[in-house]
């Protein structure tokens, strides 16, 4: 949302049409992140490299936001910098209602960060690591306990609460940094690939959850995730970061709409260059390719263009074993986008990213 003419939230903005609009005077209290041409460069090897190029957005107060983009792309730099880990070395941002640059302290007290590679003291129990925490944030040992019994419960802590952190597995070790993220009731919570290491039923109770802190407690929350039905479900609006540039912006239907049309996949059991043809004159189709005994192409509405495929495929005689059609995904926006799918990515900066961002 860093247009100067000030779209809605969730408006689905082309990269093209960003300006560094500098610091909007006091339209920071508006948002719970606002941030204009921030910026971090690293030196390798005696070289200076750019690894977020002066990206500018807002974030309002109760979103679920999405910062998704392939690996090497500058998120963990972002992120890094949002929470005060690693200092900007170009532009201005403020986070909950504190200056990056000049208080970052105030926004450590204001946030909740769960990053990847939590750090808890391996010989603790699980209860007394939620309790400190929640203590070294102000709250009383009552307020604390009852908080942890909370989230424990939510989070599927409950029967592990005495167990010593070391004795734990990835996915119960991944849960408790959750809570432990969480426990001071942060307003704005940050999360790093939250669901990593989780297996399904545990993905979908923290999915509840995250939708409980904005629809009972109005917390906002910034996350990255590799899953992509993840953040279809859970993100009001989407972020997408491609060698440290935002190139767009939306709600996931939105973005998924820029996506030129629905794709269809017939199987014939003969006669597939006469399936092809029929499928290529179909109004709208493009992108008609054969493979086998398949034929896939794409439509403007797959549900208008199905009814008028099977007709004509009887009438002319063709036989079809089977026909799907596929909505347009988030990873075919990252494909139109950035010419590559989520998971790839150049390793080179990403191992950089990761290093220097440490």
């Amino acid at each position: 949302m860093a247009s100067t003419d000030e779209p809605r939230a969730g408006a689905d903005i082309p990269a093209g049409r960003r300006e560094s609009a500098g610091r909007l005077p006091g339209r920071e209290k508006d948002f719970m992140i606002t941030v204009r041409g921030l910026a971090r460069r690293f030196t390798v090897r005696g070289q200076s490299v750019e690894a977020v190029k002066g990206i500018d957005f807002d974030v309002a107060p109760g979103e679920v936001v999405g910062f998704l983009g392939p690996n090497g792309a500058g998120k963990t730099t972002t992120l890094r910098m949002l929470t005060t880990l690693l200092r900007p070395t170009g532009g201005t941002g403020t986070v909950a209602g504190c200056d990056l640059l000049t208080d970052p302290q105030g926004v450590r007290r204001r946030i909740g960060c769960v990053h990847q590679g939590g750090a808890t003291w391996p010989e603790s129990r699980v209860a007394e690591e939620i309790e400190l925490q929640a203590r070294l944030y102000g709250l009383s040992r009552s307020e604390a306990r009852r908080r942890g019994a909370l989230l424990a419960e939510r989070l599927d802590l409950a029967d592990l609460d005495q167990r010593p952190v070391k004795t734990l597995s990835g996915g119960q070790r991944r849960r408790l940094d959750i809570a432990l993220g969480l426990v001071h009731e942060p307003t704005l919570v940050f999360l790093d690939e939250p669901t990593t290491g989780l297996d399904p039923q545990s993905r979908a109770n923290l999915w509840d959850h995250v939708r409980r802190l904005r629809s009972e407690q109005g917390t906002t929350v910034f996350l990255t995730t590799h899953y992509l039905d993840e953040a279809d479900v859970l993100c009001d609006r989407i972020l997408v970061t491609d060698h440290g540039t935002i190139v767009a912006e939306g709600t996931p239907d939105g973005l998924k709409a820029r996506v030129a049309g629905d794709a269809i996949t017939i199987e014939v059991t003969d006669q597939v260059a006469d399936a092809a043809d029929v499928a290529g004159r179909l109004t709208g189709a493009t992108e008609v390719s054969i493979d086998g005994d398949t034929v896939r192409f794409r439509v403007p509405r797959g549900d208008v263009a199905l009814p008028e495929l099977l007709r004509t495929l009887d009438g002319r005689g063709i036989t079809m074993v089977s026909v799907k059609v596929n909505r347009p995904t988030l990873d075919d926006v990252f494909l139109s986008l950035t010419g590559r799918s989520l998971r790839d990515g150049d390793p080179a900066p990403q191992a950089r990213e990761a290093a220097h961002a440490a």
